[in-house]
């Protein structure tokens, strides 16, 4: 029994290397789900741009704009991105910085989802961001 759990002690450690579920692979996701929203929106496919916004953020930009998503995420002139510059990721939430933009997104069960864009930095205080979650 005992070099079973050596062995299995061994693939976790390996699993972990290879990121393997670890935050590497969340990365990842969290960069492509960015890259997939920074598409919709340059090619203008509102459709594929609010699903992938978190319910609350969606539900906030209807609600401040007082349209429907398919009308209020062109009207809020985010800027698009070309590529993922860097990703950081805290458990469930990430933040995506990209050549134009700052991203924080949340993981829900069907995957990564934007809770705020348009994000501006601004020293010792919050991000300042065009659309986010209520």
């Amino acid at each position: 029994m005992r070099g079973t759990g050596q062995g299995v002690a061994v693939a976790l450690l390996c699993c972990a290397l290879a990121g393997c579920g670890g935050v590497a692979a969340r990365e990842d996701a969290a960069a492509r789900a960015v890259n997939r929203f920074e598409a919709s929106l340059r090619t203008s496919d509102t459709a594929r741009g609010c699903g992938a916004l978190a319910p609350g953020t969606l539900d906030e930009l209807e609600q401040s704009a007082e349209l429907p998503c398919a009308r209020a995420l062109p009207d809020a002139a985010l800027p698009t991105a070309a590529e993922v510059r860097h990703v950081d990721v805290y458990g469930r939430q990430a933040r995506v910085v990209t050549d134009r933009d700052t991203l924080f997104l949340s993981s829900f069960p069907g995957g990564w989802k934007v809770t705020a864009a348009g994000c501006t930095a601004r020293p010792e205080k919050p991000y300042q961001c065009l659309i986010k979650g209520g």
